[in-house]
């Protein structure tokens, strides 16, 4: 298995953990959150969906965008199926970039984030990319431990 297999391998993973929390939310729950500062559970999910949106344009342009025009704005917050299904054709188009990329790209392509404080190499890119999804997961377990709502094993 080649870096491009293993980072796509890893994307997926990420994202079947995170449908596992983010459809176990109970749907009277969804606007729920800990406190006023915070996203509310729809929130949340929308926004590491947009958010991926973000950074597969970010990755073509090499670097931020001037200027992000998003999907996802504007849209009422529902379900999460709903959610998931509206980024679903953003989603493929993310990984059939990733899946185009060559191992030599990993290191040589540069992305250009200095208005965040970074340029980083794509494969590092890539994994932080990841990694916010990540994040945002265990926050969203937290929101359910806090709550009160019994969390879906997502260690399988």
């Amino acid at each position: 298995m080649n870096s491009i297999s293993l980072i796509l391998l890893h994307f997926h993973e990420v994202r079947r953990r995170s449908i596992k929390v983010w459809t176990s939310i109970p749907e009277d729950m969804l606007r729920w959150k800990p406190d006023d500062n915070a996203m509310t559970c729809i929130e949340m999910v929308r926004h590491v969906l947009e958010s991926e949106h973000y950074y597969h344009l970010a990755l073509q342009n090499r670097g931020s965008l001037p200027h992000f025009d998003s999907p996802f704005e504007n849209r009422p917050y529902t379900t999460v199926q709903a959610e998931l299904e509206f980024a679903e054709p953003y989603r493929s188009l993310f990984l059939e970039t990733i899946a185009a990329y060559t191992e030599a790209d990993l290191d040589e392509i540069q992305i250009d984030r200095s208005n965040s404080g970074y340029i980083r190499g794509l494969g590092d890119m890539l994994l932080r990319i990841a990694y916010h999804e990540s994040v945002h997961t265990g926050q969203l377990l937290d929101y359910l431990r806090t709550a009160d709502i019994p969390r879906v094993r997502i260690w399988d």
